[in-house]
C-alpha cells in the first residue's frame, strides 16, 4: 500500500525533528523555571532562548513575547479593553474582521455590544475603506486583522490597516499564526500592537502559543492570574518543553522560510492548475496574494464532506476547511462573509502544503479528484 499523503499542514503540522529533539532534552529537567537553584535556571534558560528566537525572528525585544497554552489564548489574552500606547487613550471597542479565526470573532473580554464587524471582498481581503469608516465612528478602537486567512490563503493588507487604525487613535492586534514560517513577517513593519502566534502551525508541539506585544503598549491584563509569571501577564507555571520545541521549530522553520515559500509556490501552482482542468472546478481568492501553501477549492454540486471522505479513502488528508469547524455542517463562515451562499460554501475543500510536500504527493492528488470529481459529480 502507498504510504498516505498529508495535505492539511494548515490545520496542523508534523513536528520537526529539531523541535522534537528540543523537546525531548527538555524533559529530562526536573527543574521550575521560576526556582532561583541551579535547575530552574536551567529550565528558565530553554524558555528564554525560545523568547529570544521567536523574537529575533519577528523583528520584536523578548522581553515583549508572552507565552501562552496556544494560540486562541493568545488572541484571547489580547482582545482586552483598555489597552493603550505609551501617550494613547484606552480603546473601548473592538473591530474584527469577517473572515477572523473563532477565537477572535468571540471578541476576548469585549461585551458583545462593543464589538463590530469589517467587512471583506469577494475575494475575502479586508475592506479598507469600511475599516476606515468604523474607526472613524467612535471612540478608540481595538482592531483585530489576520495576516493570512487559514481558509483561503489571502494575505491581509496589515500594515494599510495599521496605519489606518493609529491615525484614529487605535491599536492594531494581528493574528499571525498561519503566516509565521510561511511569509515573512516584521512586527515592526507592519506596524502591528500585538500579534498572536501558535507553535503547532510551523512545526512545533501542540499546547504552546505566544502574544507579541509592541515596546510601549500598556494595559494589557492577564486572562489567568495567580503567580507572577511572564512578567505578571500570563500566571502557570510554563510549559518549559513545549515552549523548547516552539523555539527550536520558529529557527528551523526562519531558516528554511526562503527556500520553502518558493518551492511551495511552484507545487501550490501545479496543484490549482491541474485542479482547474477537472470537474469545472475553480479556485477561491485566485486573484489577489496568498500564502505559498494554501487552496480552496469547489466544484458545482460538490459536497465537502463527502470530498474530504473520498480523499482519506484514497489515502489523502485534506480538510472542508478550518480544524475547528471541519465537523460541523454549517458552511463555512469565511465565504459567507464573501458573499457566496451556503451551496458553494459548503462544497469548499482545503490543500495546504508543507515542507515535505513533494511533487508526486501533488499527483496523487490530482489522480484522487480527477476519480473523486468524476464519481461525486456524476449527473
Amino acid at each position: 500500500m502507498p504510504s498516505r499523503v498529508y495535505l492539511d499542514w494548515n490545520a496542523t503540522t508534523p513536528l520537526r525533528a529539531e523541535a522534537r529533539a528540543a523537546v525531548l532534552a527538555a524533559y529530562e529537567l526536573i527543574g521550575n523555571p521560576s526556582s532561583v537553584h541551579a535547575e530552574g535556571r536551567e529550565a528558565r534558560r530553554l524558555v528564554e532562548d525560545a523568547r529570544s528566537s521567536l523574537a529575533a525572528a519577528i523583528g520584536a525585544l523578548p522581553r515583549n513575547v508572552v507565552f501562552t497554552s496556544a494560540g486562541t489564548e493568545a488572541n484571547a489574552l489580547a482582545l482586552s479593553p483598555g489597552l493603550r500606547s505609551r501617550s494613547g487613550e484606552p480603546v473601548r471597542r473592538l473591530l474584527v474582521s469577517a473572515v477572523e479565526h473563532a477565537s477572535v470573532l468571540a471578541g476576548g473580554r469585549f461585551p458583545a455590544n462593543d464589538i463590530g464587524r469589517i467587512r471583506v471582498t469577494s475575494s475575502g481581503v479586508v475592506d479598507l475603506d469600511d475599516l476606515r469608516a468604523l474607526v472613524a465612528a467612535g471612540p478608540p478602537a481595538l482592531v483585530s486583522i489576520m495576516a493570512a486567512n487559514n481558509e483561503t490563503g489571502a494575505l491581509q493588507p496589515v500594515a494599510e490597516a495599521a496605519r489606518i487604525v493609529h491615525e484614529a487613535g487605535g491599536l492594531l492586534h494581528v493574528d499571525a499564526i498561519q503566516a509565521l514560517g510561511k511569509i515573512g513577517f516584521n512586527i515592526n513593519a507592519v506596524g502591528a500592537d500585538l500579534a498572536s502566534f501558535s507553535g503547532h502551525k510551523i512545526g512545533g508541539p501542540k499546547g504552546v502559543g505566544a502574544l507579541v506585544v509592541a515596546e510601549g503598549l500598556a494595559g494589557l491584563e492577564p486572562v489567568l492570574r495567580g503567580g507572577g509569571q511572564e512578567l505578571g501577564r500570563r500566571a502557570g507555571t510554563e510549559n518549559v518543553a513545549g515552549i523548547a520545541g516552539f523555539g527550536a521549530a520558529v529557527r528551523a522553520a526562519l531558516e528554511a522560510l526562503p527556500e520553502d515559500a518558493e518551492r511551495m509556490t511552484s507545487l501550490r501552482d501545479s496543484l490549482e492548475n491541474g485542479i482547474r482542468g477537472i470537474a469545472g472546478a475553480s479556485i477561491f481568492a485566485e486573484n489577489v496574494k496568498r500564502l505559498p501553501n494554501t487552496v480552496l477549492f469547489t466544484a458545482s454540486g460538490l459536497k465537502a464532506e463527502t470530498a474530504v471522505i473520498g480523499f482519506d479513502l484514497e489515502g489523502i488528508a485534506v480538510s472542508s476547511g478550518s480544524a475547528c469547524s471541519s465537523g460541523k455542517v454549517q458552511p463555512s463562515h469565511v465565504l459567507s462573509a464573501m458573499g457566496y451562499n451556503a451551496s458553494v460554501a459548503q462544497g469548499a475543500v482545503r490543500l495546504s502544503l508543507g515542507w515535505s510536500t513533494q511533487p508526486g504527493d501533488i499527483n496523487r492528488c490530482l489522480e484522487a479528484w480527477r476519480k473523486l470529481g468524476n464519481t461525486l459529480l456524476r449527473g
